[in-house]
């Protein structure tokens, strides 16, 4: 297994160059792939068995027609078009577009060259650990799968299949390290080698600004920040309260330069006392807060998108091993100037949605669908989300 894993991240590196059309593919004789009975048969109870994926509703071709006399390799080009298309459905899923229209997290598995990688399942035969290898390397993945064989109850069962195809939307290799935001249970996370390190609390956006899903790379971490109100924010009252109180404005740290609403680092500032630099299309971000009474709420949708970290300090200090001790991020912070340290190696964050997930003891998590989304039908666009307090 674990050969079959290192070859199938090779083919993740090198995806982009052998990526080929479906026509190229077909017009390749090296391509025509002979199949053996026994492999066929392997084939066959792995489409059988797709529905213990949750994957039942995705179509596969049939191959059981047996070879002709006039054309004797008939079965072996079916099994693989088969295959192929039980590869993706392992890499991404079945759902229509519409499905994903809220799911912005850019998964690249659909150019790993699937061709390839049958062509190596069969010369060492072994169709199933190729399989096996494309399936989401996180822990919750497992989980839910095997709970999903198991669980008699509709709604469960229904609520399962989706999250594993939330799964299945992520990307195959999310780094040795990173950090998963999951909006549904109202939770960070940082895992390193597929082993969950440290969770802290979030608080996400509203019902009515919901926080998008996606991804960025975490290089670093702003103490004491400025913030810049967004222009949305700024018109459900700060700019009236700086017109027409400037002192009142004042305290509050609001000021005006060059056109640009801002609140000063300081006790009260919107996004406490760090922020991650994030870059991203939505201008999200994990900030702390200086409300730290709402994260005893269990339902933490309160934001206009960004996220706001619990114990905010203990996410940067964790981050920041090996780049800034605690003693340094504590003098930083006491001395209210505007810093930005960077992270020792850059890491990714994902921003998801999974309603459940893997518990303790082999049990499982559910979490309110609070963004109504665990019955895929999703509106086609989603406008920018600015961050907000």
């Amino acid at each position: 297994m674990k050969i079959c894993i290192a070859l199938l991240s090779g083919f993740l590196f090198a995806s982009a160059a052998l990526a080929q059309s479906a026509d190229q593919r077909a017009d390749d004789p090296q391509n025509h792939l002979i199949w053996t009975e026994s492999q066929i048969i392997q084939l066959q109870q792995l489409v059988d068995t797709r529905a213990s994926e949750a994957l039942a509703h995705c179509s596969i071709s049939d191959f059981s027609q047996p070879n002709s006399a006039s054309d004797p390799y008939r079965r072996s080009r079916l099994a693989s078009v088969a295959a192929n298309e039980l590869m993706q459905a392992y890499l991404e899923g079945c759902s229509p577009a519409s499905a994903r229209a809220k799911w912005h997290s850019g998964s690249d598995d659909r150019y790993i060259d699937t061709q390839q990688l049958l062509m190596k399942a069969l010369l060492h035969d072994d169709l199933a650990g190729y399989f096996d290898a494309l399936r989401p390397r996180n822990p919750h993945y497992k989980a839910l799968r095997a709970a999903y064989s198991t669980e008699s109850d509709e709604e469960k069962r229904a609520t399962l299949a989706v999250n594993l195809e939330r799964w299945r939307w992520m990307r195959l290799v999310m780094g040795e390290k990173y950090l998963l935001v999951n909006a549904a249970s109202f939770e960070v996370t940082l895992w390193e080698n597929d082993r969950a390190i440290k969770s802290w609390p979030v608080i996400v956006g509203k019902t009515t600004s919901p926080t998008p899903v996606f991804e960025a790379t975490v290089s670093g971490v702003i103490l004491n920040p400025w913030w810049e109100i967004p222009t949305s924010i700024v018109a459900e009252g700060i700019g009236s309260l700086v017109r027409n109180n400037p002192a009142a404005a004042r305290r509050k740290g609001y000021v005006v330069q060059n056109g640009r609403y801002r609140q000063r680092p300081g006790p009260g500032n919107a996004l406490g006392q760090m922020k991650l630099v994030m870059p991203n299309p939505y201008s999200i971000y994990l900030h702390d807060t200086p409300n730290k009474e709402r994260f005893s709420e269990a339902v933490r949708t309160f934001s206009h998108g960004c996220i706001r970290v619990g114990n905010a300090i203990d996410l940067d200090k964790t981050l920041l091993e090996g780049s800034a001790t605690p003693a340094q991020v504590d003098a930083i912070l006491a001395s209210r100037k505007t810093t930005k340290l960077s992270l020792l190696k850059p890491i990714p964050v994902y921003i998801a949605y999974f309603t459940a997930e893997a518990g303790e003891g082999g049990s499982i998590r559910y979490f309110p669908d609070v963004y109504k989304r665990d019955s895929l039908k999703l509106a086609q666009n989603e406008p920018r989300l600015d961050c907000a307090a």
